[in-house]
């Protein structure tokens, strides 16, 4: 595999930008070797500057649901594009996307779009104080909810793939009102309450845990939450920037049953465009300026091309049978590389959720950030360059989720599960 051009390329992008990317993961650091330039993006596959084709499973760390470049969302934005980018005004489409999303996930009451799930935590987290009069919150180890100042704190994969326990330029004012529990365990979280009494605004969690890996919630963890956080008085956030139409068409909460009381959204709902929300209870989100108090704004909020391209992709999604083949695909897939390890004996512990997976090169269950990170990330990083040279790209860090698409058909799933197999045979 020859990636001359995109070793130059990285040449002269750290003269300019910092690291020589735009977001740490990307460096490559975590796994060795250099970053890959891209060139184009097709349905399942990616082609880097060198003219390399990859199957891809990083698909913009989960926002392309449909793959690369999918017909009706490029038609869609080709005829966006032409009535103009932004307006810095209400359109349709805003209210057009905001029911759509209520109609699959009905806690959803209200909708209010941002650029970013950075943003959308932020705001959530602010709101959720606005309207308790409380300070605190609750997350879990292992959980990032963006880089806002108050939630570096034990944030999970970016900053565990770069070995920085939390992040120098934070304030500590800005993180003394997060408190942390891990992840599964709902003593913590009950010890957590009880010893800031009337203190804490919410708990906020991944309910599908997709920065440490993926980590799903053990039996009763987010009933248990939703339990807690009424007695106490706390609100109740589900961040699905990650989950939300990937684990279920209705999110995480109805996959487990659980409505919270407000809920973060990005990724999915911009169809490849950079977006995020925050949505919930009707008498929670008024509190939200103009309606109320609680300011929050921004200047290409709900700009008309992420949400062209969000009700393309949820349209699409939400047609029979969709949700549910790349489902069966990506188990299909999960499958495929738990069988792969265990015939080379090499052992991991093979997650998945909906159309996301991830395979932890451990042989310990994996529930929380303690048991995920005793993963050997060195053989990971082995196995990351072998599934690279055959063709197959996967996330550049131990610690991410792994994401299909609707695009994924048989014939990539059977070259991937080729490579897997050399490349496990190689360990």
């Amino acid at each position: 595999m020859i990636i001359s051009r995109s070793k130059e390329l990285f040449s002269a992008a750290q003269k300019r930008i910092p690291g020589g990317v735009n977001s740490p993961v990307r460096a490559f650091r975590a796994v060795g070797g250099q970053p890959l330039f891209i060139e184009r993006g097709e349905g399942a596959y990616l082609i880097d500057v060198d003219g390399n084709r990859y199957v891809d499973y990083v698909l913009s760390w989960g926002p392309l649901v449909l793959g690369h470049a999918h017909p009706q969302v490029v038609r869609a934005l080709q005829r966006a594009v032409e009535r103009g980018t932004s307006y810095g005004a209400p359109t349709e489409l805003e209210t057009r996307l905001a029911e759509m999303i209520a109609s699959l996930m009905p806690s959803a009451e209200m909708v209010r779009f941002v650029n970013s799930g950075t943003e959308a935590t932020m705001s959530a987290l602010r709101l959720a104080r606005a309207f308790t009069r409380r300070d605190k919150i609750i997350k879990f180890e292992g959980c990032y909810h963006g880089h806002a100042d108050s939630l570096l704190v034990k944030a999970g994969s970016g900053v565990a793939t770069l070995g920085l326990p939390d992040s120098p330029g934070v304030p500590r004012g800005a993180a003394q009102d997060t408190l942390t529990a891990p992840f599964n365990d709902l003593s913590a979280v009950r010890d957590l309450l009880e010893a800031n009494p009337e203190q804490v605004a919410a708990v906020i969690v991944e309910p599908v845990a997709g920065n440490m890996g993926v980590v799903l919630p053990q039996a009763g963890f987010l009933a248990g939450l939703r339990q807690l956080t009424e007695q106490h008085g706390a609100l109740l956030i589900f961040d699905e920037v990650m989950t939300g139409f990937r684990v279920h068409l209705g999110g995480a909460q109805a996959l487990f049953g659980v409505t919270p009381d407000l809920t973060t959204l990005g990724k999915v709902i911009g169809g490849g465009l950079p977006v995020g929300a925050y949505a919930g209870r009707a008498d929670i989100m008024k509190l939200v300026a103009p309606s109320g108090s609680m300011y929050q704004a921004g200047t290409l909020s709900g700009n008309p091309l992420a949400m062209t391209a969000g009700i393309e992709t949820l349209e699409i999604l939400r047609q029979p049978g969709v949700f549910e083949s790349m489902t069966a695909t990506t188990r299909r897939l999960a499958d495929g590389f738990a069988d792969a390890a265990r015939r080379a004996g090499v052992a991991i512990t093979q997650n998945r959720a909906g159309s996301m997976f991830c395979s932890f090169f451990t042989a310990n269950e994996v529930v929380d950030w303690t048991s995920a990170s005793r993963s050997d990330t060195a053989l990971y990083g082995r196995f990351f360059r072998g599934m690279l040279d055959g063709g197959v790209y996967l996330a550049p860090s131990q610690f991410e989720a792994g994401f299909l698409s609707t695009a994924h058909d048989p014939e990539a799933i059977e070259q991937t599960l080729a490579a897997a197999q050399r490349a496990f045979q190689a360990l």
